[in-house]
């Protein structure tokens, strides 16, 4: 077996709104609705699901629970387009610009955290 990339990987949160609105008004993503009502995010070919807590979808990791996750997310255009962006949705970073590696090589990368304290990584190759 050779596993070729991620599908999805999912977000367990307090409110689905509020995770929608930060994902689609700060980072751009499209929210989407999908099988039973289960909602989503999209970027590109990725998908990020969103499970409420307490009521998560079956199977499920052992303990899930919001803000435990710490998140790359790649994004276009230049880090000072991004970090002009933050500025103005207000959007406080807590780290970066600093120089990373990632999976494709050296990147530069913003840290900030979403509406349940995960850490999401912006970066820039």
């Amino acid at each position: 077996m050779q596993i070729e990339g991620i599908d999805h990987l999912v977000l367990t949160v307090r409110d689905v709104a509020v995770t929608e609105a930060f994902y689609t008004e700060v980072l751009g993503m499209r929210a989407e609705l999908f099988g039973d009502g289960r909602h989503a995010l999209r970027c590109g070919r990725q998908q990020i699901n969103l499970h409420p807590t307490g009521n998560q979808f079956e199977p499920k990791a052992i303990r899930p629970v919001p803000g435990s996750a710490d998140i790359c997310l790649i994004a276009s255009g230049t880090i000072e387009a991004t970090l002009r962006h933050l500025r103005a949705v207000r959007i406080e970073a807590q780290a970066g610009p600093v120089p990373r590696t990632g999976a494709l090589g050296p990147m530069t990368s913003i840290y900030l955290r979403d509406p349940d304290q995960n850490l999401v990584e912006i970066a820039h190759y």
